[in-house]
Formats: C-alpha cells, structure tokens, sequence
C-alpha cells in the first residue's frame, strides 16, 4: 500500500474544496486498485459531487438547514454552533473509496472528490490518500 498526507488550507469560513486533482496525481501512474480518501479530523468529511456548477454552496446550504450552526448542541467549545460540526462526519463520512483504472480514478463525468469543513476555528485539515494496488 501507497500513502501520503496533503495539506489544504480551507480558511475562516465553510468550505467544499475540490482535491480531484491532487488525487489524480497521487495514483497517477499506479495501474489498478483503489484509492481511498481520508480526513482525520472530528469536523470534517469527504464527499464525492459536482462541483463548479453550485453544488458545493448547495452542499452547505443543506448541511446548515439540516445541521444549524446555533446554540442546541451539548458540545459548546469553540465558534458558536461548533457542535454541529462535531455531528457532520455521521451525515458526511470522513473517507471514500474510489476505483483506479490504468492509474486513473473512475469518477463519472461530473463528479469531484471534495473536502468539506464545516468548522470554522481550524483553517488548515489533513486529508491522508493511500492505494492499494489491484
């Protein structure tokens, strides 16, 4: 098995950020087998859509009316409506795994591998891709 970790930086404020690319060069050149895409943080997900078109802020705008960034939640440290973010990894898994064919992801013609940061107090996540061969 392959790994590597890569920074991104998502700021101060919700984000969806698109990291297809950063992954198509981890596999690049590796033949088959699978890539999978992990986030090790409490507040964060992986999510696999289009984006570019307005799904990404459609993304957001959902997760804010299913999940409010207000004052309900028991975990209280942090931003205010922190706790929702500690809740979106149970709606937006923290991993995907995805096929590798000839050293390429199989993704369909629209979709996008994307980072999603609800949480606002850290600018900066990890996202760790590792391959195993097929």
């Amino acid at each position: 098995m392959y790994s590597s970790v890569i920074t991104i930086r998502t700021g101060t404020s919700p984000s969806v950020r698109d990291i297809t690319r950063e992954a198509a060069e981890f596999v690049a050149g590796r033949g088959d087998g699978l890539l999978h895409v992990f986030v090790p943080h409490a507040t964060a997900g992986i999510a696999i859509i289009e984006t570019g078109a307005g799904s990404d802020d459609d993304l957001l705008t959902a997760l804010d009316g299913v999940l409010p960034a207000d004052g309900r939640w028991r975990h209280r440290h942090g931003s205010p409506g922190h706790g929702r973010d500690h809740v979106t990894p149970a709606f937006i898994a923290p991993y995907a795994t995805l096929p590798v064919v000839d050293g390429a992801i199989a993704l369909g013609t629209w979709q996008s591998i994307c980072l999603v940061d609800p949480n606002v107090d850290n600018p900066t996540r990890q996202v760790r891709f590792s391959f195993l061969s097929g």
